[in-house]
């Protein structure tokens, strides 16, 4: 029956190696990399990503601006396709009047189940290309936390694949160290001559 003793690589003894001091230590900056370097670069990331989605968010604020338009026909047979958010659209005929202008027709995409005479909102932009609205203050948050979490995550890869490395490199000279003293210590025990 064996018995774990904890702590034995930080005592002073005899049978503890260098490569046990390296390791230990190793040990103990992989804690304090994940438990504070790890939260804290995911945190930086998330507060730079932050801001990045807000300017963008507020530059399509800007420079997008919605329009009321009814649905007036179906665009042929397109195919629906998926937005971001999970929800069908397919291309349509819209009309709406601009003030000064008069009526006006394009093509935009519609909620799936639209049907002709419906109201719908159509973004464009400062040219008077059809868009897709700005982004809101949900995407910017989810954004953020993408990106703080992704960050994290990559540090406490990053710490584990160089503490997996450091403990191999650790293994290979520990196992050189011991076929070294076995080399010279076999012959004492079993009387043959090297």
């Amino acid at each position: 029956m064996g018995t774990r003793v904890r702590g034995w690589r930080w005592r002073h003894s005899p049978l503890r190696r260098r490569s046990d001091v390296v390791e230990a230590w190793t040990v103990l900056v992989v804690a304090v990399l994940i438990l504070v370097g790890a939260p804290l670069a995911g945190a930086a990331a998330a507060w730079w990503a932050h801001g990045e989605a807000r300017s963008v968010s507020a530059e399509q604020q800007a420079e997008r601006h919605r329009v009321r338009a009814e649905v007036v026909g179906r665009k042929g047979d397109t195919p629906p396709s998926v937005q971001a958010d999970g929800r069908h659209t397919y291309r349509a005929t819209v009309r709406w009047t601009e003030p000064g202008e008069g009526a006006r027709t394009t093509t935009a995409r519609v909620p799936g189940g639209t049907r002709p005479g419906e109201v719908v909102d159509v973004w464009f932009d400062s040219e008077g290309r059809v868009v897709s609205p700005p982004v809101d203050g949900t995407a910017v948050w989810q954004h953020t936390l993408t990106m703080g979490t992704c960050a994290a995550g990559g540090v406490v890869l990053v710490v584990l694949l160089g503490h997996s490395v450091v403990r191999r490199v650790a293994l290979r000279r520990r196992l050189a160290e011991w076929e070294r003293e076995w080399a010279r210590t076999e012959p004492e025990w079993t009387h043959r001559d090297a």
